[in-house]
């Protein structure tokens, strides 16, 4: 009977090592979302800072592109590379602006 005995009580000697090593995940696994949740918070305050800074490049683009427009360009010419880029970055703001939240300004 003494063989039995030891041999239960090194069941749940093991049983307790994992309850307590189960333990130990959970404390981790909780430590670690409030690191995810912190990084999470750190980049989005970066993106609202990046959005704040493309939107005033897209409507200075935009100036650009519009005070570019009033000049007249030799017709059949091929168009530069500064042109193509104004003009690329002119449709980008263009849909920036369009499909931007009205919301987020508010926050």
């Amino acid at each position: 009977m003494s063989g039995k005995n030891l041999r239960m009580n090194s069941l749940e000697l093991r049983k307790q090592l994992l309850l307590a090593e189960s333990e130990l995940n959970r404390a981790q696994l909780a430590g670690d979302m409030v690191a995810l949740k912190s990084g999470v918070r750190t980049l989005a305050n970066r993106a609202k800072s990046f959005e704040s800074i493309a939107s005033s490049a897209a409507i200075l683009v935009a100036g650009l592109a519009a005070f570019r427009r009033g000049k007249p360009a030799n017709i059949g010419a091929k168009p530069s590379w500064p042109q193509i880029i104004l003009k690329s970055a002119s449709l980008v703001s263009t849909l920036w602006l369009a499909f931007r939240s009205p919301n987020r300004g508010r926050d």
